[in-house]
């Protein structure tokens, strides 16, 4: 006979998993796959099963931690069924020299004529 031992407890193994039990379990099924797997397994004769059982157990029944154990797994990531069409709208865009040459002058001294306000004696 092979004496076998079981794998250790894997903090980020799935609680559902352990207990045998799907995501959207009820408080009823989680308490009934619990007490089922204890009885299969108990402390005596399989601690460190036990042990991931009772864990998981706890992970799951109290709704609170339940929902942090929820948020916390990592699940495949399910693309939708079909996913919408992007589309980018089409700009007209016309450039005429004199649109360029307004620009120039706007940022530039092209068409300043207030030099008088500005003009100051240069110090030697």
């Amino acid at each position: 006979m092979s004496d076998t031992h079981p794998p250790p407890p894997n903090p980020l193994q799935s609680p559902y998993l352990v207990l045998g039990l799907q995501p959207h379990a009820t408080a009823a099924e989680i308490k009934q796959a619990y007490f089922a797997l204890v009885r299969t397994h108990p402390p005596e004769r399989e601690p460190e099963r036990f042990k991931q059982i009772r864990a998981a157990y706890e992970r799951l029944r109290d709704p609170k931690s339940r929902l942090e154990t929820d948020m916390q797994l990592l699940r495949a990531w399910e693309p939708p069924a079909k996913l919408p069409r992007l589309t980018v709208p089409q700009m007209q865009v016309e450039v005429t020299v004199a649109d360029i040459l307004r620009v120039a002058q706007g940022f530039s001294d092209l068409g300043r004529s207030d030099w008088r306000e500005h003009y100051r004696k240069v110090l030697p």
